[in-house]
């Protein structure tokens, strides 16, 4: 062994610290998706139809699930949208679509649940603002009246908190008291404050009327990257209760995208978020997949979880002036996902593999043997051949004008050839 090495201390590998939540059961039929406790980090998103479309909103529904949303919220504003709800669930369930579906109640939630029970029954999970269910007196009352709701249909509920709709009872009462200290904190500090103390008092009330502690989920959202961490951080610390997590109104395409993975990458990191939410505002005509797409990948990035099968491609530079391999990966990368659907139950552990795209000679067979099969595509000036590597060994040379089309075809008889197998002997075990 080398000085260097034995003086060195071994590289901490980076692992999610573990923080202990309860967990809570969103449940559609023989559905059962958890949340908290020892359950993967589950991805949601939510439709942006008028649910009063029931079809319309159903196919979308269908689309986020298919991209890979466990759960999908869908807006319940008004008594037609109520009345829509359980058709939107029965076309659902006639697609064969199971996914249950979270109600967004705001101003007039107490309202609907108790005068639609049908509409209540058809959602799996309510969404709870505490800044907007009432003021004053009427506040109370509204608040216990959703609980019931939830409670006669054996719903969970998300306490979900939010600063550009805070309680402003509740932050007036918060500022009139720092006023009063010695040194006052400064207006955002309070801000933090008064967003935690309105998600676990309403928390704490939902429990007193009834409420598995396990079956209240708490969020607390804002929109800057550092108030996000700030406030989930100091949330985590105050409550075993599962969080949703997600930055609000995060924005559209780069922005919103790299917003979001940098908050939640941080704070997952960390062990704190339980269910995710990517609050991505769709370019025009941008599917609303996108924002379920972007969750995976920041999941997938963490290693919390596998989804899709990962293809490395280079970035190119002054040795790629070809772009072949840009296309080959798009292609490669674009086929594998669109046949996640069908592989997932066809190719057990599909999601797993790995593929490298290269672009030149420096960094490609290196890649490309790392991965569980790769291609190293010639770069500028480079002899116009491809070595393909399969588990690590060289397996071929491609050469000619079809190499694309040859490599794709590797691909899939790989794919075949090693998760068919598990297939078979899943089918022989049962």
């Amino acid at each position: 062994m080398s000085d260097t090495l034995a003086n060195d201390l071994l590289i901490d590998v980076a692992a999610p610290r573990a923080r202990r939540s309860l967990q809570a059961r969103v449940v559609w039929g023989s559905r059962v998706v958890t949340i908290g406790g020892d359950a993967p980090v589950r991805v949601q998103s939510m439709t942006n139809t008028d649910t009063v479309q029931a079809l319309e909103t159903a196919i979308q529904v269908k689309e986020l699930a298919l991209a890979g949303s466990e759960l999908v919220r869908i807006t319940v504003n008004t008594p037609e949208a109520a009345k829509a709800v359980p058709y939107i669930r029965e076309q659902l369930d006639r697609m064969g679509i199971d996914v249950p579906l979270v109600g967004d109640f705001h101003y007039n939630g107490h309202t609907l649940l108790t005068e639609y029970p049908d509409c209540a029954q058809a959602l799996s999970k309510y969404r709870i603002n505490p800044g907007n269910v009432g003021r004053g007196r009427k506040r109370d009352a509204q608040f216990a009246q959703m609980v019931e709701a939830a409670l006669r249909h054996d719903r969970p509920v998300r306490i979900g908190v939010n600063w550009g709709s805070l309680d402003q009872d509740l932050l007036a009462s918060m500022m009139d008291e720092n006023a009063q200290r010695a040194t006052p904190w400064d207006a955002k500090q309070v801000m933090y404050q008064a967003l935690i103390e309105s998600a676990l008092q309403s928390a704490a009330e939902a429990c007193s009327l009834g409420m598995r502690r396990e079956q209240v989920l708490i969020s607390c959202k804002v929109s800057g990257v550092q108030d996000l961490i700030s406030v989930y951080r100091a949330l985590a610390q105050r409550t075993d209760h599962p969080l949703h997590l997600g930055l609000t109104e995060a924005g559209m395409a780069t922005k919103g995208t790299v917003a979001s993975a940098t908050a939640m990458g941080i704070l997952l990191q960390e062990g704190i978020g339980d269910t995710i939410r990517v609050s991505l505002t769709p370019q025009p005509g941008e599917a609303r997949t996108q924002e379920v797409v972007i969750a995976l990948e920041i999941l997938q990035s963490l290693g919390l979880r596998t989804f899709n099968p990962s293809v490395t491609a280079c970035p190119g530079c002054g040795r790629t002036t070809s772009t072949t391999f840009q296309e080959l990966a798009k292609q490669i990368d674009d086929h594998l996902r669109a046949m996640m659907p069908v592989w997932k139950s066809q190719y057990p552990g599909v999601e797993n593999l790995r593929v490298a795209v290269m672009g030149c000679i420096v960094n490609g067979p290196g890649e490309s043997k790392h991965a569980d099969i790769g291609i190293s595509l010639p770069g500028t000036g480079e002899t116009p051949a491809a070595p393909v590597f399969i588990d690590g060994e060289k397996a071929m040379t491609l050469r000619g004008e079809g190499i694309a089309q040859e490599f794709h075809q590797i691909v899939q008889d790989y794919i075949e050839r090693r998760f068919g197998s598990r297939q078979g002997a899943v089918t022989a075990a049962h």
